[in-house]
């Protein structure tokens, strides 16, 4: 497990404050991993074990917790017990129902420092806004920059030179847990493909109430093979037509949008138009791990120059220049 000083440098200003500190991302970047290690800064602070409350919402022993009411009760009669300040975990919150309502309520009930994730950008939209608005700072987990890939392929491979370790990180990407698989060539194209998989279904249909799935994996396995080149919705929906297939633009860019909210793909809009022009979709789109476009689609090497480009797009990201 690497420190992440990127993103603990950010986060440790507000380490015991009393702003709830939320962490968004797309699934298996290393959210539980960064709440991992707040709980070390805060042990090596002096802070007793006792005192840290730590939930995962997809572990199903916390099923039952998965009311707002259910969960409120349980950290209050939890809380009872510790003296001091509270530490509150809640990994992947949006499984609760409701959530927004018991974060808010523990605030205010508790002497209580309070670290949530989640996989969906709608997670800080809505109700949220109503219930926590101006009282939590986010961060944004992405997936390994080839700094961080480095330093955990080189226990792997001390070996490989520099050229070698980036010719890896072009194919199998930066998501953190394909260090635990040594970066072989088939577990790490399987795992990446369930990953896939397991956003399409869980954060994009199940969460959006999508009925026509295909339709879904064309416009994704369209976005993924042109990373980087403008997107028309209304070319893509002439497209369809020509193939007797009637979709609206706006049903494109709602799909479209539902992919953002799941941080499948982040997107860049023109900077140099217009009036009327800005009203057009003529946006780009960077998939969030260039590793997940090689196992599902193939074709890293070939595309080098729109891989190379999402790369330092989304380095670009991960510093906030963007």
């Amino acid at each position: 497990m690497i420190k992440r000083e990127l993103y603990m440098n950010r986060i440790r200003p507000f380490i015991g404050g009393e702003l709830i500190k939320v962490m968004t991302g797309i699934r298996r970047s290393g959210k539980s991993v960064m709440l991992e290690l707040i709980k070390e800064e805060l042990a090596e602070a002096g802070v007793a074990p006792s005192q840290m409350i730590s939930i995962n919402f997809e572990d199903m022993r916390y099923s039952h917790l998965q009311t707002a009411t259910a969960l409120h009760d349980e950290i209050i009669k939890r809380a009872e017990g510790i003296e001091g300040k509270a530490y509150l975990f809640f990994d992947e919150i949006q499984e609760v129902e409701g959530w927004e309502k018991c974060v808010n309520s523990l605030r205010v009930a508790l002497d209580c420092d309070i670290y949530i994730t989640g996989s969906n950008a709608k997670l800080l939209s809505g109700e949220l806004a109503t219930y926590i608005g101006g009282r939590y700072v986010e961060f944004v987990i992405y997936p390994f920059s080839f700094a961080e890939f480095l330093e955990l392929y080189h226990t792997i491979a001390p070996s490989d030179s520099i050229q070698q370790c980036f010719q890896k990180y072009l194919l199998v990407g930066g998501m953190p847990y394909l260090a635990n698989l040594r970066y072989e060539e088939e577990p790490s194209r399987q795992y990446l493909t369930d990953l896939f998989n397991s956003v399409q279904l869980k954060d994009i249909v199940k969460r959006n109430k999508i009925r026509d799935i295909d339709l879904l994996e064309r416009i994704i396995a369209y976005m993924t093979a042109n990373v980087g080149t403008v997107f028309s919705a209304s070319s893509l929906a002439k497209f369809f037509k020509n193939e007797q297939r009637t979709v609206a633009a706006e049903t494109i860019l709602n799909y479209v949008r539902y992919c953002c909210d799941a941080y499948l793909f982040y997107q860049v809009k023109r900077q140099d138009l217009q009036g009327k022009q800005i009203l057009a979709s003529n946006e780009k789109y960077y998939i969030a791990d260039h590793g997940i476009r090689e196992a599902v689609f193939g074709g890293n090497m070939k595309d080098i120059n729109l891989i190379l480009e999402n790369i330092v797009y989304m380095e670009l990201l991960r510093r906030g220049y963007v």
